[in-house]
């Protein structure tokens, strides 16, 4: 099996993962991973718990459809940030509940939404800053996103939900992951007193495992 068969199979089964946790629903969410000469997309209107290898959108370099089925709206996004981040493997883009719901809350520091809360959002993560509101599919959003993608391979999207970049397609899912089981615990913890990691923790992890 080719590198490009493989990875047609490997998106099928994270995303089918992540649709039986109840990470992606109906036909929100989408992936993809990059290729020597462009990329692999899920569908418009697919949902990921029944993806087949062989309808994956196939995209050249500047995100023209080759073969398969209609990338998604959303595509432009995942362009986006392999275009700013050269080491981006595969983008993941979900609508996950408690990641959607912290980028529907009211920010004070828009640059960083969700705290150090633990040494493996760190890691995996880091700073996750949140990028203004646009409509579904609207190209200004990829501006926006632009702007902030080439500092951070991870972003929220206001009232939308996050989109990661990865070394590798299971490096970006599970930063996914990790980014939404922070939000869990971020809004589990609201009203409470927290103790996120503070400035030097952060700066060790950094060191010793690399900034995101």
């Amino acid at each position: 099996m080719n590198h490009e068969n493989k990875m047609r199979e490997r998106i099928c089964e994270l995303a089918l993962s992540m649709f039986q946790r109840g990470l992606t629903f109906g036909a929100s969410g989408n992936i993809s991973v990059r290729l020597d000469n462009g990329w692999l997309m899920t569908p418009t209107g697919s949902t990921m718990g029944n993806l087949d290898p062989a309808r994956l959108s196939r995209l050249d370099a500047n995100g023209r459809l080759i073969s398969g089925d209609k990338p998604t709206k959303e595509a432009f996004l995942h362009q986006t940030m392999y275009d700013c981040r050269h080491d981006a493997e595969a983008v993941v883009h979900l609508h996950s509940s408690h990641a959607t719901a912290v980028s529907c809350l009211d920010c004070e520091d828009c640059t960083s939404v969700l705290p150090p809360l633990t040494p493996y959002f760190v890691m995996r993560v880091g700073q996750l800053p949140m990028v203004p509101y646009f409509p579904p599919g609207d190209p200004d959003l990829a501006g926006a996103v632009g702007k902030l993608a080439g500092e951070h391979h991870a972003v929220l999207l206001a009232n939308h939900g996050p989109v990661v970049a990865g070394t590798s397609l299971d490096n970006a899912a599970f930063a996914m992951e990790e980014l939404e089981e922070t939000a869990k615990l971020f809004l589990l913890l609201q009203g409470m007193r927290t103790r996120p990691l503070d400035t030097a923790q952060v700066d060790e992890l950094n060191t010793r495992f690399g900034k995101k």
